[in-house]
């Protein structure tokens, strides 16, 4: 038959090979990208341990901490271990529970909002670190110390997103449960529940990891059991072969805890997208109700004075409100508060040009450059499981107790803050701005000062906010845990070992009013800078 077609001058059909996708060289090496940074950090590790960069006794080497691994999980690392995860148990179940009873009954209860929301507010402005010379000396270095601080920890964050979540359901469904006359068990079931779940469920994820940091900087600073424990008695014998291992063990239960909650999310909130909600401002009012929100306070006040008038309590554990008043005045008088003040600032600031600095940068590069957020995002993500507080014995080890450590330390707790904000601001840019970039001929650097930065700046100023935020809060736990002579934190662990409960009181309120104002500093700083969005 092909003899007769090739006789006939006619063209014999060529078969079409079967379709084959091409292999781009860049997809078989794509899953390998994420493991490249692990590797070369494993290997520099090999190579700086084996030939003695760095003393054996400051950077072991990969087969003694693989070594203290396997002995550790022998039995000693899980005991350890398991004290701490009963501890964070309980403080989770005792503070998410009163988190949620609060939240619901000040979200269901305007007259409760208006007469314990300021005052709950003001005291969460103080962040739980500077609560533990308090603690310490009210409850001991036992496990109620722990208990409490937990408790701190965790009330605030299930508190403020139960509230929002359920004062701000929509006025529609609950105008037609009205209509309806659903019973007031359905209206909570069918309506309140569904709307507040998203908003509780968030919080609980905050709680989560803010009672993992809280617990172990608490068994950091006074312990004698629990994985904070073995890591500072592995630090003071220069084990760090045992702090490696307790570094990584620390960061994969942060990671299990993150991911079961996420879990717990999805599989919960099946509906499309959560229920909406709009926001209640809550009116100004007149007269008695201006004064509602002053009331708490005036009765704590009066009732803290009366315990220390009639000594219901020591006054070498609780001072009065007018000795922490008088301690306020003098501190400020002969320049010693404000002396610590500025130092615990200038330390606080230069974390935070060294954390936000780099950030910021490798924030945009990750945003930026696929390949870039390919191979670092991974090791990124890794590093952010593990708590702040999990590094100071490392950074000690490696930095000594000074002022490198503390900046060090400031900077490594405001540094993810401003990375996770400026990438997934860049990244989350919609891709009409390549096709303007092109229309217009911009050169790379014109894109990135008129199209990226300006996209990105809600996301970066937003981050921007909860580095300085971080930054303070780090400021005062390297101050704790790394002696200096100043300092606001050293100025209130010192009075604490002297029974200077006044001095220490004083120093809370520095704090927590620094705290706010760094606060309202980043969000003024974000409006301005973004002043454009509400033109």
């Amino acid at each position: 038959m092909k003899n007769i077609i090739k006789a006939s001058g006619l063209a014999l059909p060529t078969p079409r090979p079967a379709l084959v996708t091409p292999r781009l060289p860049w997809a078989s090496t794509s899953r390998a990208l994420p493991w490249l940074v692990p590797a070369m950090l494993a290997l520099l590790w090999w190579i700086a341990s084996h030939r003695h960069w760095m003393s054996a006794q400051i950077l072991p080497t990969p087969e003694l901490v693989l070594q203290t691994a396997r002995e550790l999980l022998g039995g000693e690392l899980w005991l350890q271990l398991g004290i701490s995860l009963k501890r964070l148990a309980w403080g989770l179940f005792a503070g998410i529970a009163s988190g949620l009873a609060l939240g619901a009954w000040l979200g269901f209860s305007r007259r409760a909002e208006r007469l314990i929301l300021p005052t709950f507010s003001a005291l969460a402005q103080v962040p739980t670190l500077a609560w533990i010379p308090l603690f310490m000396l009210f409850f001991g270095i036992g496990e109620l110390l722990k208990l409490v601080v937990l408790i701190k920890a965790v009330i605030v964050p299930v508190t403020l997103h139960t509230l929002v979540g359920v004062r701000d359901a929509q006025p529609r469904l609950r105008e037609a449960a009205a209509v309806l006359r659903l019973p007031r068990h359905l209206l909570v079931w069918r309506l309140i529940l569904p709307a507040a779940l998203p908003s509780f469920l968030s919080g609980v994820r905050l709680a989560l990891a803010q009672g993992w940091t809280s617990l172990l900087a608490v068994e950091l600073l006074a312990s004698s059991e629990g994985i904070g424990y073995l890591m500072v008695q592995a630090r003071q014998l220069f084990m760090l072969d045992t702090v490696f291992v307790c570094i990584l063990v620390i960061g994969l239960v942060g990671a299990a805890m993150d991911r079961g909650i996420q879990a717990l999310d999805r599989r919960l909130l099946h509906w499309p997208q959560q229920a909406a909600g709009e926001l209640r401002r809550s009116a100004r009012g007149h007269g008695w109700q201006r004064l509602q929100p002053w009331l708490l306070p005036f009765a704590l006040l009066a009732l803290w004075q009366a315990a220390s008038v009639f000594a219901w309590v020591d006054p070498a554990i609780l001072a009065s409100p007018a000795s922490v008043a008088a301690a306020l005045w003098q501190g400020l008088l002969d320049g010693s508060l404000p002396g610590a003040l500025l130092s615990s600032l200038q330390r606080a600031l230069g974390g935070l040009l060294l954390g936000g600095t780099l950030g910021f940068g490798l924030g945009l590069a990750l945003g930026l450059l696929r390949p870039a957020e390919r191979l670092l995002g991974p090791s990124f993500a890794a590093l952010r499981q593990v708590a702040i507080f999990a590094w100071v014995p490392l950074l000690t080890a490696w930095f000594g107790l000074g002022e490198t450590a503390k900046v060090v330390f400031v900077g490594l707790a405001s540094f993810f803050p401003l990375l996770l904000a400026t990438q997934r601001g860049v990244a989350s840019l919609p891709p009409q701005l390549s096709e303007a970039t092109l229309a217009l001929r911009l050169s790379p650097w014109q894109r990135l000062r008129r199209l990226v930065l300006p996209g990105a700046a809600p996301s970066v100023f937003a981050g921007l906010r909860l580095a300085l935020i971080y930054a303070w809060l780090g400021t005062i736990g390297a101050e704790y845990f790394m002696p200096s002579n100043g300092g606001i934190g050293s100025l209130m662990i010192g009075a604490q070992q002297l029974f200077r409960m006044d001095l220490v009181g004083a120093g809370m309120l520095l704090v927590g009013l620094t705290g706010a104002l760094l606060a309202a500093l980043g969000h003024r700083l974000e409006a301005h800078a973004t002043r454009w969005r509400h033109a």
